[in-house]
């Protein structure tokens, strides 16, 4: 069964504004059952929105809309779908009703752009919006379903979860399409599927692997289609028994965790603490382990130690190793890490200490040269890594690398 999606306006075509709707419907699409055949962004435009339409319900039995349901002029899409159903725009009274109060909770009146928004196509089913002012509309014809919601995400997300999921998955006979994420995290795509090529043709027919690479971390994802969603789950869990056998030095979690998320699993189950001491990071393993609610529980503080000074006399590096080895140097990443769990009384600290470039390279030292330390009560140890030449990239990669580290360095000591 498949799906599409098609969002309007022009502001996603310039890269004003992001599109965050079509992810989010993509997957609560596939977690039902429909197969994302495509998705599509137009202008505000009626010759592109009735062509994107015509294309859309040639090759999908469902097509999702949103965007251009707004109060202004340039808002066309209600008209345009109206007239691609052979609609008539009706006064909805219920929906002006709604309009209304919302409009006086918030201090403000009625207005002729308004009024038109309680003006829905007479062949469709409205979808009320308890969020906004502008319905969602949805139309059947020969068997196939357009609905059309507003662009605004959180609007979007009320009627889809409200009206729109529970509609479809009573009107389509689907089969179920189930999948599960593996996430993994120390080699790259072609090496994980060089690995993984035996695995891969070994998969039953109706399952299949997909790789999903993401700055560092790859994303395994196991679909399964077929009748049964229990029986489906099962033998997706029989499968990533078998990774958990070929790759298990790569497997970190499964589904939504991180990194992040999962070293705090294991800190507090552990009841150990940690801290950081960060130079080529700037704070952003710091950041990303603060970004799992109720870090405060195994994180106590973090050190950004940019500038040499601060890591000779916040972090007790030795001098004379900088002026020997340099600040990026294995001797200086584990000086700081031990510096830091010493400074916070924690059980590991964490360092980091690299050329995030764009400047500051050389022949013996290129951008994206970082070493990464862990320190523990059982001694430190360091690791060197050789990023590349972006700064973003960089700092991403060594902030993983380094909770990577922390996580292994956990299970060791258990």
């Amino acid at each position: 069964m498949n799906a599409e999606i098609i969002t309007i306006g022009d502001e996603l075509l310039i890269g004003m504004t992001i599109d965050t709707n079509s992810a989010w419907m993509g997957t609560e699409l596939t977690n039902i059952g429909f197969n994302v055949y495509q998705i599509t962004s137009i202008s505000d435009n009626k010759e592109h929105i009735l062509k994107a339409i015509d294309e859309s319900f040639s090759r999908s039995e469902l097509v999702l809309v949103t965007g251009g349901l707004g109060p202004t002029s340039d808002d066309i899409t209600k008209e345009t779908i109206a007239e691609y159903f052979d609609a008539e725009l009706v006064m909805d009274k219920e929906i002006y009703s709604n309009i209304e109060k919302m409009l006086r909770v918030r201090g403000l009146e009625m207005n002729e752009n308004n009024r038109r928004q309680a003006l829905v196509p007479d062949k469709c089913l409205v979808l009320q919006n308890s969020r906004g002012t502008a319905p969602g509309m949805l139309f059947e014809r020969s068997g196939h379903i357009l609905v059309s919601m507003p662009g605004v995400p959180y609007e979007m997300k009320h009627i889809m979860e409200n009206h729109v999921i529970p509609y479809i998955k009573n009107y389509f006979n689907r089969e179920a399409i189930v999948y599960r994420l593996i996430m993994t995290y120390g080699t790259f795509e072609a090496r994980l599927a060089e690995i993984l090529s035996e695995f891969e043709a070994e998969l039953p027919p109706n399952l299949s692997i997909a790789y999903l690479p993401t700055a560092g971390v790859i994303k395994l994802r196991i679909t399964a289609m077929g009748n049964d969603e229990k029986t489906l789950y099962a033998e997706i869990d029989r499968q990533i028994d078998k990774l958990n056998l070929i790759i298990p030095q790569y497997i970190f979690g499964h589904d939504g965790d991180t990194l992040e998320s999962v070293i705090g699993d294991q800190l507090k189950k552990s009841r150990k603490s940690v801290s950081t001491a960060e130079s080529c990071t700037g704070g952003n393993v710091a950041r990303m382990i603060t970004s799992v609610p109720g870090s405060s529980a195994y994180f106590t503080g973090s050190v950004i130690a940019y500038d040499n000074r601060i890591k000779i006399d916040e972090l007790k590096v030795d001098r004379k190793a900088i002026d020997t080895d340099g600040a990026v140097s294995e001797i200086v990443a584990k000086q700081m890490a031990d510096g830091i769990r010493k400074k916070f009384r924690t059980d590991y600290g964490i360092a980091t200490t690299g050329i995030a470039g764009p400047d500051g390279g050389s022949d013996e030292k290129p951008v994206g040269t970082v070493w990464i330390a862990i320190s523990s009560a059982k001694g430190i140890m360091a690791v060197k890594y050789q990023f590349g030449p972006t700064r973003n990239n960089n700092i991403r990669r060594s902030s993983l690398a380094a909770l990577n580290m922390l996580r292994e360095q956990i299970i060791n000591n258990q």
